[in-house]
Parts: structure tokens; sequence; C-alpha cells
């Protein structure tokens, strides 16, 4: 079904949802009871201002969902941040659309990058493996203290601070790429590297038939 929702890079078009995406992501996290790193709408306009966010809309044009991107470490981590589906569009498939879409652009924007996340939800667990994100400690993030000073308004803060920032309640997730490219890499390694097979001998002409315009012609649609 969600075929039918519109998911976009965010622009000045955009602005007007600033608001309404920062209360339903403060409504959201207090439904659940978990924390999120409280952003303004004047944060959320300057990210859809750099184009590093992803918004959602339905087939008849009513604001969906929305998430964004934040680079840490001088470009070396990217964070795809503040996912929110509205409550009337949940259950259709929306945050996993619109998480596939910002990861693309993540990777669009940082290839370099590797993209974390830090989630107790169940189901973006699911959606960030299938991405190919894997379980890693907290050590193997970014150790910008500005990215750990925006878990200061989650409500488990005590809990990092007590456990000196090495796990949480949060279920920390890790996308590398470059382990990613070496798996793409080794299938064409391995086979140049495998000896080539030996040349079988040839039929005599007579035995053949003695065709060989019949080996030299192209498929047709086919090209050299």
């Amino acid at each position: 079904m969600n075929n039918h929702f519109q998911i976009m890079v965010a622009d000045a078009t955009h602005y007007s949802f600033a608001q309404i995406i920062c209360d339903e992501m403060a409504s959201s996290a207090k439904v659940r009871g978990t924390g999120i790193a409280k952003r303004s709408p004047e944060y959320i306009v300057q990210k859809m201002l750099e184009g590093k966010a992803v918004i959602a809309f339905s087939p008849d044009g009513i604001w969906a969902g929305f998430c964004y991107v934040e680079s840490w470490s001088h470009g070396g981590y990217v964070a795809n941040s503040g996912l929110i589906v509205a409550p009337p569009f949940r259950k259709f498939g929306i945050a996993k659309a619109i998480k596939t879409r910002v990861f693309e652009l993540s990777r669009e924007l940082y290839p370099e990058a590797k993209i974390f996340g830090l989630t107790t939800g169940l189901a973006v667990m699911k959606i960030n493996s299938d991405l190919g994100y894997e379980p890693v400690t907290y050590s193997e993030l970014t150790q910008d203290e500005a990215f750990w000073a925006g878990c200061k308004s989650c409500v488990n803060f005590d809990i990092l601070t007590a456990k000196e920032r090495k796990n949480c309640l949060c279920t920390a997730m890790l996308y590398d790429p470059a382990e990613h490219q070496d798996q793409q890499a080794l299938p064409a390694t391995t086979q140049a590297m495998a000896p080539a097979p030996a040349p079988e001998k040839p039929d005599s002409p007579a035995k053949q038939g003695f065709r060989p315009l019949r080996f030299l012609r192209k498929r047709p649609g086919k090209t050299a």
C-alpha cells in the first residue's frame, strides 16, 4: 500500500510541516515511554534546507511521515534520526519506505560513512537489519560528544551515564559500507583467481559438418 504514498527529499515547500513533525515526535515518545532527542522546528527546517530530510505524504497530500540525516565525526558517521509516522498511516509500511529512502540519501551524501542508529523498537530493528545493519557495541558508534549530548533529553539518560556510555536500553546497529564492498567484490575476486578451464579439443571439420558461419552469426538483439 505504501506505493500509493509519496516519499521524497524534503525542500523549501515543506517548511510549514516542521512544527507538526516536532509535535508528533514528542507525542509518540511520550506514548511509548521512551526517550527521543528533542528537536526544534528551526532544526527540522534547517535539515530540509540542506536536502538532508525525507518526507512522506498520503495520496490525498496529507503529511504521513518524516526522517532526517545527521552527520558526526566530520562525516565519518551518519545517523538516520527522528523517524516518525503519523498515527493514521501506521501499519502500512510507510516507516520502511521512509527508512529505505533516507538510507539511500545517506549513501548518496556520505558514501564512505558508517550509518548507525540506536533504537528500542523491534520494527525499526527489523527494517535496519533488512538494509544491512548489524547489532554492535556502543564502542563502535561515533564518540562525538555532540551526538551523546542529544541523549540528555531521554528518560533513560541516567542509565546511559551510570554505564559509562557502554550500553543502555537501546540497541545499537551499524551499516559499514566497507564491509559490504568487500562482500560484493568477493565473487569477482574468486572468479579472477580460479584457473581457466583447459580448452576442449575441437572436433574435426567433417564431424562438425564444417559450418563456421553458424558460430559467427550474432543472436538477434545481442551485441558483441
